[in-house]
């Protein structure tokens, strides 16, 4: 599993959130948040809660741009202490399929990133509806990564990388799409999807933020590709990048909606 399955229980801990520090200083990832931040609808002096809320960087941007009471929670230990860390004192370490508040605490929840990570996210998704008032609002934002497409010269290997990607290293990756349809099962009303595609033409920026150039080697030490696939791909990815046709892209979902 990706090693945001189980923080606490890498080699290095600590490392994972340096991942999510450079994730946090890109301006794709700046831009996107903001607008979840936006749909949640935020009022002062309400309630929020961010689920799987990493390092707290949206959160603490929501608190203090709406002056909002915002709590948090994720699974591990050393996210909260990073997020105490950066002042905020509402962080619950907690399992997302059985958060620990009353029905209707909140005014709104968000999960971003998350549940491409959850054994069951369908449970979890319940969760945010349970703790949430009526009228409040439920965002979820994941990248769906059956919308991958990479620019190497050789289209079948790059496919099943990503599709290692896609169906080895994650439990849920593919699962963004179907966000709309699980709240509207849930009998979420306005329900709205906007489509954010993270477009790389910055080979650093995947390397360091996405490590896309690494991918073919796990892959190859899970027995998926043979080993000279793997240094083909890493061949044909610097090639890219020296003809300066680096390309990648993968489409984030950004699921909205209102609790009835």
């Amino acid at each position: 599993m990706h090693g945001f399955t189980d923080v606490d229980r890498q080699s290095d801990p600590d490392s994972w959130v340096g991942v999510l520090d450079r994730f946090t200083d890109e301006p794709f990832y700046q831009a996107y948040q903001h607008r979840v931040r936006e749909l949640l609808h935020p009022v002062p002096g309400r309630r929020y809660v961010e689920v799987g809320a990493g390092t707290g960087a949206s959160a603490v941007r929501l608190r203090d741009e709406h002056d909002a009471c915002v709590v948090t929670v994720d699974r591990a230990v050393t996210m909260a202490a990073a997020m105490q860390a950066r002042g905020l004192t509402r962080c619950a370490v907690a399992d997302a399929h059985r958060l620990p508040f009353l029905d209707d605490s909140f005014d709104g929840a968000w999960s971003d990133r998350t549940v491409q990570h959850l054994a069951n996210p369908h449970a979890a998704i319940g969760e945010l509806v349970r703790v949430v008032r009526l009228g409040g609002r439920i965002v979820l934002a994941d990248p769906d990564y059956d919308t991958q497409v990479l620019d190497i010269a050789d289209q079948d290997l790059a496919r099943r990388v990503l599709r290692f990607r896609t169906d080895v290293l994650l439990r849920n990756g593919t699962l963004a799409h179907q966000h709309a349809g699980m709240l509207a099962t849930l009998g979420l009303a306005d329900v709205t999807v906007e489509p954010r595609t993270l477009l790389v033409r910055n080979p650093a920026a995947a390397d360091n933020v996405l490590g896309l150039r690494s991918w073919a080697a796990t892959a190859a030490q899970r027995g998926v590709l043979e080993p000279a696939e793997a240094r083909a791909f890493e061949d044909q990815f610097d090639e890219a990048v020296d003809a300066g046709r680096f390309t990648y892209a993968v489409t984030f979902f950004l699921t909205a909606a209102t609790v009835t």
